[in-house]
């Protein structure tokens, strides 16, 4: 698996408009307005990139380009609302690669895999493990003691069983042979906001989500979900999971626009170009990327596809582990034994 390494971050996040402000000539030229669905709730990880990207395209693109959020069954229903839609480039989606490449193996989109989108990445998050301010837990390590003692009456606040919380836990628990309780949210931003009102007892949710609340003291970091400590501006340094779980798997969760197959060749060609020229040179989402504790890593085409390889394998066969697996992951190519994939055509 790849690993986080090296992070450096500072923790504010501001919010930018969505209207077009120039017309760039390319080969795409729409004629009203992008819906970018995120299939979250408003102030997660996903929200909070997608603003970031949606000026760049809109400016680019010569029209408005609108986040819309719809969150459900963990991120399911807006990813098969995309799905739905007419293929035309005016619904995309944004959400996180191990999210949508999953959703056959959880069964809750039957029949698709990532192969069914032209992906646009932007940037790879990590996971953070929490407690509220006032958790009587100073260190994972007494975290994990309790959760091996007593793991079933621990709640654990994430964005569902495939949000990256979600998953970040149950790697968490295979990798330290424990129970918990899950509780789920309309996305990452409530999740972290229920575990710092003490709602919740723990949050696994994605750094960026958790920043401005650990900066301001209302939730305790305990561990990162990498093999390196994450620094954050005015925090102490964050020190990796790695100090107590030393075999535990660690895979990037990339995010991403996505845009399904089918839709035009002039829209795929317009894209790509956009993100070569213009998102892989964003200072903007250089900015927040290094604020929310993000790695910047834009890619499109093959190069995006192969990127996200080990995050498609790592999903279906965490989903298969904890028992969430309605189907094999084989059914979308994934050998959990040899821990590989083949595209299915």
């Amino acid at each position: 698996m790849r690993l986080f390494r090296g992070l450096a971050v500072t923790i504010a996040v501001s919010a930018v408009a969505l209207t077009a402000t120039s017309i760039s000539a390319q080969e795409w030229s729409p004629d009203r307005p992008i819906n970018i669905i995120v299939p979250w709730g408003a102030g997660g990880a996903t929200d909070q990139v997608t603003r970031v990207t949606a000026p760049i395209l809109a400016e680019q693109l010569g029209t408005d380009v609108v986040v819309v959020n719809q969150p459900g069954g963990s991120g399911a229903v807006g990813t098969q609302g995309v799905l739905s839609a007419q293929p035309d480039g005016y619904t995309l989606l944004a959400t996180g690669i191990a999210d949508a490449a999953t959703y056959a193996v959880t069964g809750l989109i039957e029949g698709t895999t990532i192969d069914d989108w032209h992906l646009y990445l932007s940037v790879a998050n990590v996971s953070v493990i929490s407690v509220p301010a006032d958790s009587p837990y100073a260190d994972f390590g007494e975290l994990l003691a309790a959760f091996q003692e007593d793991g079933a009456n621990i709640t654990v606040a994430t964005a569902g069983v495939s949000s990256a919380g979600g998953t970040a836990l149950s790697t968490l628990a295979e990798a330290g042979d424990f129970d918990y309780n899950l509780v789920a949210y309309d996305g990452g931003g409530p999740a972290t906001v229920a575990t710092a009102s003490g709602e919740s007892m723990v949050t696994t949710q994605l750094a960026g989500e958790q920043a401005e609340l650990i900066r301001g003291g209302r939730l305790r970091p305990l561990a990162v979900l990498s093999d390196e400590p994450l620094t954050m501006d005015g925090v102490d340094t964050i020190p990796p999971v790695t100090e107590w779980l030393l075999d535990i798997d660690i895979a990037y969760n990339y995010f991403g626009v996505l845009a399904p197959k089918g839709v035009p060749e002039e829209v795929v060609s317009t894209l790509d170009t956009i993100w070569a020229e213009h998102v892989a040179a964003s200072e903007e989402l250089q900015s927040y990327a290094q604020t929310a504790g993000a790695l910047f890593t834009p890619a499109y085409g093959e190069e995006a596809r192969e990127m996200v390889s080990p995050t498609v394998v790592a999903q279906a066969c965490a989903a298969l582990e904890r028992g969430d697996a309605v189907n094999d992951p084989s059914t979308i190519g994934v050998d959990c034994e040899a821990g590989t994939e083949t595209p299915v055509e």
